[in-house]
């Protein structure tokens, strides 16, 4: 394609179209396609900048699409479940709606400071936390050693600090 990167607008001009028709046979709705290549554009006019020498921009543009859908479909899988959760309750124990949304928001964001954590880290994490195993245990589990996984857990933590303080 071009040797240089296009603007914004040039890709948005040249490769909206394209984009949107691409998920459209992909998802098979054509509302949710045109969202997505909306938002597809809207996360790029918001990072600011485009990759040098984008010489695919069709691959990139995909590729940015296809995460979000991904952010998408892992954050209604989580409300499905919290819902069904929720569906168990008697009505005198379930939260009201304003809770609701607080717990969705903060499952949300959970789920997004999870995705930014190496695997490992993200493992040991969810081991010490949803299972309760100490630091020992997670070590055998994991083939690591005991101070490895304190240097994960502090990573983790730390993670989940920075979070806090947005």
């Amino acid at each position: 394609m071009h040797n240089a990167t296009p603007s914004l607008h040039t890709l948005y001009q040249d490769h909206h179209g394209w984009l949107a028709g691409w998920r459209r046979k992909k998802l098979g709705c054509a509302h949710q396609a045109a969202d997505l290549a909306q938002d597809t554009f809207v996360k790029l006019l918001a990072s600011r900048s485009l990759p040098p020498e984008l010489r695919e921009p069709r691959a990139y543009l995909n590729t940015v699409a296809s995460r979000l859908l991904l952010n998408h479909f892992r954050r209604q899988s989580l409300e499905q479940a919290y819902f069904a959760a929720l569906a168990q309750w008697s009505e005198a124990q379930a939260p009201s709606p304003e809770q609701r949304l607080l717990v969705l928001e903060a499952l949300n964001a959970l789920e997004a400071l999870l995705d930014t954590l190496p695997a490992k880290v993200r493992t040991a994490f969810l081991l010490a936390q949803l299972d309760g195993l100490g630091y020992a245990e997670i070590a055998v589990r994991l083939a690591i050693s005991e101070r490895t996984v304190k240097r994960y857990m502090v990573e983790a933590y730390t993670q989940c600090i920075l979070l806090e303080s947005r």
